[in-house]
């Protein structure tokens, strides 16, 4: 009997393990992350926003629209899926629907953060969290309402931009105690704080390389060496898509063709192969 995903994420991810996991906005993003041989994915909240709506990340997702990402990222890869569940959408209840229904569309983790509702990107200025007892509640609920025991809560805490990075550490101990599986202390300032998180609070440890933002970017290697489990580049497919998105429409619009331009621009066949659309054809063909 094949194993399933939401055990095989939970198998990998042990302390040290230093999984590289990119971030995906949608299924495209995802064949992609697959292709590359990466062995898992997290359907970023922030990448989501910015590709479906065109906006920031600053909470104007539905759970539903993000449901129906999740649903359709799971129908196009063969890999584990954390899923980015920004606070919950509210309070503890919400935060148990949310569980619910994103469990339902494939995530075999679900991320879950303290920021207060709206949420807004967790290397913005501006952040505010909830008290860590409500947050506690939040993360119980949701450790109730999964199907599956072996489908994954990551708790979230945006606490260091707060309350400092002390009230970080002991939030994230509290979310641990509350029944999370793995934590992920967003946005610490230096590489001191980085790689001291793991060691201050014994667990499984995601961090977050966003490339431009509050955190230090450091090589897997030593991320994996303090402990980490899981290193998550949330956003980095999406800033590459979106820089050669603006480089080729530039090209084509100042000389009117993409002539000079080919090289850097996937090809018919190519994008077919991705998108796997011969087992589609195959399928045509058996239903005629």
């Amino acid at each position: 009997m094949k194993e399933s995903l939401n055990k095989v994420l939970r198998r990998e991810l042990v302390a040290g393990a230093g999984m590289l996991m990119p971030g995906a906005g949608n299924a495209l993003a995802a064949r992609f992350i697959e292709r590359a041989g990466y062995k898992s994915l997290m359907v970023s909240g922030a990448a989501v926003a910015n590709s479906y709506l065109g906006m920031p990340d600053i909470g104007l997702v539905s759970v539903t629209e993000l449901a129906g990402h999740v649903a359709a990222v799971r129908d196009a890869v063969n890999i584990p899926i954390l899923a980015d569940g920004d606070t919950g959408f509210g309070n503890a209840l919400n935060a148990r629907r949310t569980v619910q229904l994103l469990e339902r569309a494939g995530a075999n983790a679900i991320m879950l953060e303290d920021q207060t509702y709206p949420k807004r990107c967790g290397h913005f200025d501006g952040k505010d969290v909830i008290s860590k007892e409500e947050m506690v509640n939040k993360l119980k609920s949701a450790v109730d309402a999964r199907v599956d025991p072996d489908m994954m809560i990551l708790a979230r805490t945006d606490a260091r931009a707060v309350e400092g990075f002390e009230a970080a550490l002991d939030r994230a101990r509290a979310y641990k105690e509350a029944g999370a599986d793995f934590l992920f202390i967003e946005a610490p300032l230096n590489k001191e704080e980085l790689l001291s998180i793991p060691k201050l609070v014994p667990g499984i440890h995601l961090c977050n390389m966003v490339i431009g933002g509050k955190t230090p970017l450091l090589p897997r290697d030593e991320l994996a060496a303090a402990g980490y489990a899981a290193i998550c580049y949330a956003n980095a497919a999406l800033q590459a898509s979106m820089l050669a998105m603006q480089d080729v429409l530039a090209h084509l619009r100042d000389k009117g063709s993409i002539e000079g331009f080919e090289s850097r621009l996937m090809m018919f066949a190519q994008r077919q192969e991705v998108l796997d659309a011969g087992k589609y054809r195959e399928l045509e063909s058996r239903y005629k």
